[in-house]
This record gives C-alpha cells, structure tokens and sequence, in this order.
C-alpha cells in the first residue's frame, strides 16, 4: 500500500458543570530512530486537573521508554500504564483527589494502528464508511466480579449509572487513591492495520459518545476532510444533543 497523506485535527469544549475543564489532549507526530510515530490521546479527569496534565506530560514518554516496545508492544503498554499508576499514586498527596481514564493511540510509520485505553475514553476507527470500535468501555457493571473479588461493591441506583463503591462510573482508571484496591489501571490494548479502506479514526471523551453513537459519529463527519473542522464539528454536535460533560475529540485522516 502507498503511505497516506496523515492529517489531524482536534477540538475541546469545556462541559456544563461548575467544575474546571477536566478533559487534556495530545496529538503529535515524534520521530525515533527510522520510525515516525503519531501520538494520539485523550485523557478525561474527574474530581482531577492534575492528573490528566500528568498523563500528558508522562505517559507515551513512559511507553516509549519501555525496551521491549517494538518487539512486545502490547506488554510494554500495559507496563507503562502500570508504572505511570503508580507513579501517580505515589505523588496522590501532592495532586488533587480523583483520577483520568485514557484513550491512547500510537501511529506506527502510518500503517500500524496500538490503541491502549482504561475507562470510558474512546477510539473508533472507520473503514469503508463503517464504524469498528477499537477500545473498551470498561463500565462496573461488566467487571463487577472483578470489582468484588477485590472487595468493593457495584451500586446501581434507580436513575443513576452503575458505580465503584456508590462512586465512580468506570472499573478502570489513573489515580483515584481512596478506590484503588477496587479499581484496575490495567489498560486492553488493540492493533490495527491502516489499509486501503481505512479513512479516519476517532479519539473522543465520554461527553461525545454518551449522545453518539459509533457509527453516528463517522456519519457526521465522513464527508469533512479537513480534520480540525472535523473534530469541532463533532463537538459542535454533541452539545446540540445536550452533551453536558467536557467535551474533546481528536480525527486522524488518512488522505
């Protein structure tokens, strides 16, 4: 396959709430040895800013340091997440209380897509005009035997989401110290291959996917081939659905 022309584009809308702007983005391209990389991520705070900004700052450098990222890369992932973990925790007293799921996407020489995420951050990719999903939601009420073999419990109140002991509304995160033994950092990581159908993919906070489907979201922006009027688009959409939450969004094109 000839390389693609590689654009990306991104958006961030600050949510309804009286809280600060909680979701943090990256989206850059970095060379190593012969290798072109596109960093791709998108981390979601709650009752945090600092940790996002930590996972900004840290944590694809903590990947890349990993010796065996180009020969065992889904290992060398779920290492680092685990370092970066608990890293975190280890500075929880110098950061706010809270945590951030993530969504990371790593671009290999233009060809090889590693998505890596926990929480409910996610990544769709299209192809052929069809949405596949390429992270997992890791909600509580799908590992809630997980949750409970730890010792924490799942609450699902009438009116509200399943939660990690009554409080949280994702099995897996950065941070979040005081949840800790009942929560996983443990990221699922997949690979894909970006060929001849492949178009663009999508990373997204959880305030677009929560009024948008997958293939709505493609939908929306399929015809858009500037990536940066793309993800404000998608944004832009997602508040006129009445998406109350922080709001961010990274398109990567492949022309």
């Amino acid at each position: 396959m000839a390389k693609k022309n590689i654009t990306h584009g991104f958006h961030l809308v600050k949510g309804k709430s009286h809280h600060a702007m909680e979701d943090y983005m990256v989206a850059r391209f970095k060379q190593v040895d012969e290798n072109e990389l596109g960093l791709f991520a998108i981390f979601d705070g709650h009752l945090s800013s600092d940790i996002p900004d930590y996972l900004c700052a840290h944590l694809f450098e903590n990947i890349l340091n990993e010796p065996d990222f180009w020969t065992e890369t889904e290992k060398a992932i779920k290492r680092a997440y685990r370092i970066t973990d608990t890293k975190i925790l280890e500075k929880a007293t110098d950061f706010e209380r809270g945590g951030s799921t993530a969504v990371t996407a790593i671009l290999i020489n233009g060809i090889k897509l590693v998505v890596a995420n926990v929480g409910d951050s996610r990544a769709v990719i299209c192809k052929n005009g069809v949405a596949k999903q390429l992270s997992v939601d890791h909600e509580p009420s799908k590992e809630r035997e997980n949750i409970e073999s730890r010792g924490g419990f799942v609450s699902n109140l009438p009116g509200d989401v399943a939660r990690v002991d009554g409080q949280l509304a994702v099995a897996r995160a950065f941070g979040d110290k005081s949840l800790k033994e009942h929560l996983s950092s443990v990221p699922d990581v997949s690979m894909e291959m970006i060929d001849e159908g492949t178009e663009f993919f999508i990373l997204g906070s959880d305030g677009l996917w929560v009024v948008m489907s997958n293939q709505e979201a493609v939908d929306c922006i399929k015809e858009i081939k500037d990536p940066q009027v793309a993800a404000k688009h998608l944004a832009e959409e997602a508040l006129s659905r009445k998406s109350r939450d922080d709001i961010s969004c990274v398109v990567v094109r492949f022309c």
